[in-house]
């Protein structure tokens, strides 16, 4: 769907309202992030929440609005959020991406649902749509105020940078890459600013692209999911904090909470959710949604497993 008049991929139904808010994270970034509830909603009872993350490089007028409007209309109050450096979010140089701050991301949106006194602390959970699903495992191993996690089209970022992609990458491809992240660090010093990697074109290059590239392209590059704020560009030096940290090696601190993993059967990313649902050891549950790929699972309202989200916080966050 073509970007909204109002900046948003998707449209808004009466039955929900957006408020946009404010509130820091523990390092003082800014975070800037839509509030989403039901119309009607009761003010004087308290309700179920959850904090949605956006896919990495992806903002909050995207797939989080997508999740969270949807789940606002059946009852929970609902964040999605621009991570730090990015988006409408606050911190500098921008489009730095730092698995700690990402993961802090989310306890901060914990934070800003626990002042609102419609809000039950003690029933707050989070949703990671792709790269967010390692940060938001990542949070819950180390918050317990987050009280059941999903992930949708899951990514381990820091995975893919420290391991190469499907675990292909050797010691030595590591040490290459951060011989070649330290020279970087040397070319932004005489330059007086961070280099990115290749953000998205304005279109989609005429020449071929790998299949994976290409649904990414799909999205962010055409009118399906682009958005201004959505380049795909990150700080190259970033890339030694991923290699350095390893967001899911404490994923057995979550149990005795759940998790639910969502991927397609197309997805390319499918083996991530497999991966974590191989290693947990708690509670937890995987759908894999026939038909499909994993860029649908930011978008594609008739894919998206909502009734089996609904259901997993609805029991899990109950009083």
């Amino acid at each position: 769907m073509p970007l909204q008049s109002d900046g948003y991929t998707f449209v808004l139904s009466d039955g929900v309202t957006r408020t946009p808010v404010r509130y820091r994270n523990r390092y003082g970034i800014e975070i800037a992030a839509d509030l989403y509830r039901a119309a009607d909603l009761d003010e004087s009872a308290t309700h179920a929440a959850l904090v949605v993350g956006p896919p990495h490089g992806g903002v909050k007028e995207q797939g989080p609005g997508v999740y969270a409007h949807e789940l606002a209309r059946r009852g929970f109050v609902v964040i999605g959020f621009d991570p730090s450096y990015n988006g409408e979010s606050s911190g500098e140089p921008r489009h730095i991406t730092s698995p700690e701050i990402f993961t802090e991301d989310f306890s901060a949106g914990v934070d800003f649902l626990g002042t609102l006194g419609y809000v039950d602390r003690e029933r707050i959970g989070v949703i990671g749509i792709c790269g967010s699903g390692g940060f938001a495992l990542s949070a819950a191993s180390a918050d317990p105020r987050i009280k059941a996690v999903a992930t949708s089209a899951m990514y381990d970022i820091s995975g893919v940078k420290r391991n190469g992609w499907i675990d292909s990458g050797t010691a030595e491809d590591r040490q290459n890459t951060l011989a070649s992240i330290a020279e970087q660090r040397w070319a932004d010093v005489d330059a007086g600013e961070p280099a990115l990697s290749p953000t998205f074109p304005a279109e989609i290059p005429a020449e071929g692209l790998d299949p994976i590239t290409a649904e990414f392209f799909e999205y962010y590059v055409a009118d399906r999911g682009r958005h201004p704020r959505s380049i795909g560009g990150f700080t190259i030096t970033s890339d030694a904090a991923h290699i350095n940290f390893g967001e899911l090696r404490h994923l057995a601190d979550i149990a005795p909470r759940p998790i639910l993993l969502v991927t397609g059967d197309q997805a390319h990313s499918k083996w991530f959710s497999d991966a974590v649902h191989a290693k947990a050891t708690g509670p937890k549950d995987l759908v894999v949604v026939p038909g499909a790929r994993h860029i649908d699972l930011y978008d594609r309202t008739d894919l998206i497993p909502f009734d089996a989200l609904d259901t997993f916080f609805t029991k899990n966050l109950a009083k």
